[in-house]
């Protein structure tokens, strides 16, 4: 039997993980999904029906979108792991083999678990996570092999939250909002989805400006629109790069974390190569 510490922890846990998400920044990415619902069910396992804009969208578009059903389930905050609504019980997985596509904001706490049970069913998704999740030794990987990219949207939402948690916030209209950098990760295609990306700069007219790290073999790039289209070695990006990751152009290689030049930490950082540098021509 779990202890009081263990229930305790995880309703503090869960009650740190409601983030709603506004029904404007669903309807502005689904938008771009619609042919993937066509005769799918649906299913959203992160979301109480009182509360949930997912459910609410997915009922008001059902018949524009041709869905074949619609599941939902939700985890109760004062509820240990075993409750009927948590994403890992058998009852919600067994919803989960059901269904077609999973679209929901989960847990940001478990969000490595999460995903890892929707690559082990081999599902199709369109989910919310922290934008540094991207430098998890589990995500890292989906990435870097295009089992997984980022959506359609650019990083950032602002999500309500509960009056009492503890999360940084604003006050809206008399509610609590938390401005979470936050990013949607899918396997569906979108129109974004290996977009090329024309990189101006060149390596050999201004190598002084692309230093070298001092643990590890490659440049450092500060911004994706200096990378340089000449050269052929490693070069190291912030996960920003992923709003313009273009797989036929480019090769993630590896996962840097935080980059020194100089003796001083760059934030965190993806390895890429470019995989067709162009001729350097001064």
């Amino acid at each position: 039997m779990p202890t009081k510490n263990t229930n305790l922890t995880a309703a503090r846990r869960a009650k740190n993980d409601e983030f709603y998400t506004q029904l404007a920044d669903i309807e502005n990415e689904l938008i771009h999904y619609k042919s993937h619902f066509k005769n799918q069910i649906v299913y959203c396992n992160c979301d109480n029906p009182k509360y949930s804009n997912f459910i609410k969208y997915f009922r008001a578009n059902f018949v524009e979108l041709k869905l074949k059903d619609l599941l939902f389930s939700w985890y109760k905050s004062d509820h240990i792991l075993g409750d009927s609504g948590d994403f890992r019980s058998p009852e919600s997985i067994k919803l989960l083999k059901q269904s077609d596509i999973v679209v929901t904001n989960p847990p940001f706490s478990l969000f490595r678990e999460y995903v890892a049970q929707l690559i082990n069913y081999k599902k199709k998704f369109l989910i919310i996570g922290n934008a540094g999740a991207v430098s998890y030794k589990e995500i890292f990987p989906l990435i870097r092999d295009n089992k997984i990219w980022w959506g359609y949207s650019k990083r950032g939402m602002l999500f309500r939250i509960p009056n009492d948690s503890g999360a940084h916030s604003k006050i809206i209209n008399g509610e609590k909002y938390s401005s979470v950098n936050a990013v949607w990760y899918t396997n569906l295609i979108h129109a974004r989805r290996d977009k090329d990306f024309h990189p101006q700069k060149k390596y050999c007219e201004s190598p002084d400006k692309y230093p070298k790290y001092d643990n590890h073999a490659a440049i450092n790039i500060d911004k994706t629109n200096d990378i340089p289209q000449d050269y052929p070695g490693v070069m190291g990006v912030p996960i920003t790069f992923l709003d313009k990751y273009n797989s036929t152009q480019f090769e993630l290689v590896g996962e840097l974390g935080d980059g020194k030049i100089a003796g001083k930490n760059k934030y965190a950082r993806l390895l890429i190569r470019n995989r067709h540098p162009v001729k350097c021509n001064k």
